[in-house]
């Protein structure tokens, strides 16, 4: 399964700019495959957006802004939502897909966990602290 983010590339906004780095720099973190799909280059990966956010998701103009997030075909949610998962430790679930082992989402039968595990986990906190003091600003 790959995760789908729908950003745009040449967006004027910096709010949008910052948002969308902010998904792709926590997915990155995590170590989640992903692939970047452009909607202002590509009128077919803005088509395909647009037709597939749920319509009670979409904004009061219909049209739903990037970052958009997809798990294949599924909606999963937009910047908003992705943010609220961050902040419950739920970004795996978020996304549909099974936490690693190690991970907050994840149950461990054993209860520990190896050394690369927890640095992964850190860098998850340590990047949502930061976006925390970020959106503090």
């Amino acid at each position: 399964m790959v995760i789908k983010v729908f950003l745009a590339t040449s967006s004027g906004s910096t709010a949008i700019k910052k948002k969308q780095q902010d998904v792709v720099a926590f997915l990155e973190a995590l170590k989640v495959e992903y692939a970047q799909l452009d909607i202002a280059c590509n009128e077919q990966n803005r088509m395909w957006m647009r037709q597939n956010v749920p319509e009670e998701k979409k904004p009061s103009n219909g049209i739903p802004l990037p970052p958009q997030i997809f798990n294949e075909e599924s909606y999963c949610g937009d910047y908003e939502t992705f943010f609220d998962a961050k902040e419950d430790n739920a970004v795996y679930s978020f996304l549909g897909l099974a936490a690693p082992p190690g991970s907050k989402g994840h149950a461990e039968e054993d209860g520990e966990q190896d050394e690369e595990e927890a640095d992964v986990e850190e860098e998850g906190e340590e990047f949502l602290e930061e976006t925390r003091e970020e959106v503090a600003e």
